[in-house]
């Protein structure tokens, strides 16, 4: 059962995090930032995973808080959904196009978190949400996930489609790692027995 539920409390945010990374794409993302919340229902849908997030935050100040605390929160799920990680493939890569974008992001969920962040934003807001919470959302979920993460733009004109893209790309890659591998389905992906 590759299920999680995070819970995290602080004095800026309430975060319930439900996870299966053996689901169908479900989602009901609640953070009350309505654009963070469309990009966390295709992170869902396009992993294949069900997702289940609720965040109160600190809103009156800005989304800041409620968007890299829902990442910390979402990285912990991920990594105890994950369990030893027997069985999964580990790496995904995936190049996404979308209009005029194409992102491309590849991981390894080898335990050793890092980001490679080669995307520029061509507007510091789509709508009211600040396009460099992008990038903080990515640097948490990779940081608790314990995710080797790249995203790097290669063109785009338009940040909708730039921060959609990030995501979509990301999603695709989690969902290829996260596939058990048929003829390795008992084994650890190292040749250290671990991850």
């Amino acid at each position: 059962m590759r299920k999680a539920r995070i819970e995290r409390r602080t004095a800026e945010t309430e975060i319930v995090v439900e996870i299966d990374l053996d689901g169908t794409g479900a989602y009901d993302c609640n953070t009350g930032v309505g654009f963070f919340d469309h990009m966390l229902d295709q992170l869902a849908r396009h992993a294949l995973i069900d997702l289940t997030v609720s965040t109160k935050g600190d809103l009156h100040i800005d989304d800041h808080h409620s968007v890299e605390d829902t990442g910390i929160a979402i990285g912990q799920a991920l990594a105890v959904a994950m369990g030893n990680k027997r069985g999964i493939r580990r790496y995904g890569e995936c190049p996404l196009p979308m209009d005029d974008t194409l992102v491309r992001a590849a991981l390894d969920l080898s335990g050793r978190p890092w980001l490679g962040w080669g995307v520029e934003m061509t507007s510091a807001k789509i709508g009211t949400f600040d396009t460099e919470l992008v990038r903080e959302f990515f640097q948490a979920l990779s940081t608790h996930g314990g995710i080797t993460l790249h995203v790097d733009l290669i063109r785009g004109i338009n940040s909708h489609h730039i921060a959609e893209a990030s995501f979509k790309a990301v999603a695709r890659s989690l969902r290829d790692a996260l596939d058990v591998d048929p003829r390795k389905s008992d084994a650890i992906p190292s040749t250290k027995g671990t991850l």
